[in-house]
């Protein structure tokens, strides 16, 4: 095989060992990287060569989700007309069905600093595109608010994965409809706190 053939099998050997890590960490983030190679149908040790421990799995598949997030930002900020642009990038986000596994999986590594710079440009990308769209909006709506309706979203699942599809496109429309008119919400935006507190370990400060 040639060097540019074997480069080629290991870029398909790595996508099937995170295809099946998320598969296997979507239903059961506890379970062991064990687990994930018998998924993919590969040796423990040719996954250890790609990935030394569990954490750097885990934080490749976040950092995955991280990047289609940006993607699908980056895709609509050229789509003419501001809710146009917006209700895009929403849709693309829930269809790529990024929050399942990063907030599934949010507190189970530490982020490292490539992680902490994907979702600082993530949330500057989706804070653009909110205030883009935000005149036609209920006034009192704020970005923190679209990070709870996407987690919402991906929340929906069922055994069908084309049904869940189905679904959670139903409901992300109620949830659009509800962001543009409505009567007085109930209680205060979520804060910076409540969004952020899975992503630190257990036992440690949030502030």
């Amino acid at each position: 095989m040639t060097t540019a053939g074997r480069t080629r099998q290991a870029a398909r050997n790595n996508e099937v060992i995170l295809a099946a890590a998320r598969e296997v960490f979507l239903a059961d983030q506890r379970a062991p990287v064990s687990a994930v190679a018998e998924r993919a149908g590969v040796g423990i040790s040719a996954l250890y060569r790609r990935y030394p421990s569990k954490e750097d799995m885990l934080r490749t598949l976040c950092g995955d989700g991280l990047q289609r997030f940006i993607a699908e930002a980056v895709r609509a900020m050229e789509i003419p007309g501001d809710w146009a642009a917006f209700e895009s990038f929403v849709r693309g986000v829930v269809d790529a069905d990024v929050h399942s596994l990063t907030v599934h999986l949010a507190g189970t590594f530490p982020p490292d600093e490539q992680l902490a710079a994907d979702a600082t440009r993530a949330n500057i990308l989706a804070e653009a595109l909110f205030e883009r769209a935000r005149p036609d909006m209920r006034p009192e709506a704020v970005p923190a608010d679209l990070t709870m309706l996407l987690e919402m979203c991906a929340a929906v699942r069922v055994p069908d994965a084309e049904r869940t599809r189905e679904l959670r496109g139903r409901y992300l429309a109620m949830l659009l409809d509800g962001l543009r008119r409505g009567g007085p919400l109930p209680g205060p935006a979520p804060t910076a706190e409540e969004l952020n507190w899975r992503w630190h370990p257990a036992g440690t400060e949030t502030r």
